[in-house]
This record gives C-alpha cells, structure tokens and sequence, in this order.
C-alpha cells in the first residue's frame, strides 16, 4: 500500500538527512538545491528567522521548478536566545558542545510549502534537547571526528553525537533535520498526499 499524489514534489535541500526521511514516505520526488545566502535573513526572532530562511530556499527553488511543489526546511540549534550556527573550527566546536554540555537547547525545524499556484504554507517544529554533562575529553574525541562540522549546533544527534545526548522532549526526526510525521500531516491536509 503506498501514498499517492499527482504534484511534481521537489525537495529543496542539499542535506542527505532530509532527503532520506522524506523518501521514507514512497512517494517520487527530485532534489534541487537553493543557492540562497542564509545569513542575508534579518529577524527578531529565532522562529521567525528559521521560517524566513525555509521560505528564501524554496521561493529560490520555485523560480526554477515552475508548476511543482516545493518544499524547503531548515533546522537551527538555539541556545539561551541565541543561534548556534555550523562550526567552521576545532575551536568553535569545543565552545558550542562547552555550552551544551549539562544544559537544555532548542531545535527549531521550519518547513515552507509552495503549491504550483503559488500557495505558501509554512510551519515550525521544536524539539528540546537535554545534554550529558560532558566531559572535555570526550569533547575533544567527538570534534576530532570530523562529525560536528556540517550540523548546526555543532552535533548530529543520528551520528556519534548521539553519545552526547541525555534526553530529548519532541520529534527526534526534527533534531535530524525534518519533523517528517508533522510534513505528512500537512501535506495531507493541503491534498498534496492522498492516503
């Protein structure tokens, strides 16, 4: 038994973590990735820039994948009001799992919908994450793998880092990088799936 639908879907993310739970619902879609500059987003708020930053990606998408839907997400790690981008050093990935460790973050999942017409949905999933008291030599250890280099926040909790982890309260696929049971639901709501 599989899901249906009859619009062209296209996933608007380079992330091979986003690409395998969304095909985990069976059903045809294509990749193409945005080439938008994330850090052009100005907001107030955390939720708002997120859901700013999904919808930049799939309205760059939609320009060229004309009379598909599009759908774009993106995932930030928030910690005490403020963002924990992707490390780009050893050492910013020793201070973000510093600043984690023993503590309570946020994972903030937007997902922006276009339909063909142009129609605009978007959502925000979060998810609390609770972190070991960690130790700085298994700090080091996790850094000198390489892991924490193309994750926000400087971890990927469905890799190794899930070592560093205690406890979550929420979606686990939305720590990953996509709330996929929240998608489907507004996917079927919208009548893009059909069960």
């Amino acid at each position: 038994m599989n899901l249906i639908t009859d619009h062209e879907i296209v996933l608007a993310s380079s992330s091979p973590r986003r690409k395998e739970l969304f095909s985990k619902l069976g059903i045809p879609f294509e990749v193409i990735t945005s080439n938008v500059v994330e850090t052009s987003v100005r907001a107030e708020l955390m939720e708002e820039y997120v859901r700013e930053v999904a919808l930049l990606k799939s309205r760059d998408v939609a320009k060229v994948a004309v009379g598909k839907t599009i759908i774009g997400a993106d995932t930030v790690v928030v910690f005490e009001d403020s963002l924990l981008h992707k490390p780009k050093t050893k050492e910013e990935a020793i201070a973000h799992l510093q600043k984690l460790s023993n503590n309570v973050h946020q994972v903030m999942t937007a997902v922006a919908i276009i339909q063909p017409d142009g129609t605009e949905e978007t959502f925000v999933e979060k998810t609390f994450v609770y972190f070991k008291k960690l130790s700085l030599e298994l700090i080091n250890f996790y850094v000198e793998t390489g892991d924490p280099f193309d994750k926000a926040g400087g971890y990927g909790i469905q890799t190794i880092g899930t070592l560093l982890v205690d406890r979550i309260d929420g979606d686990y696929n939305n720590v990953v990088g996509l709330p996929l049971a929240s998608v489907f639901e507004k996917l079927v709501a919208l009548n893009i799936i059909k069960i």
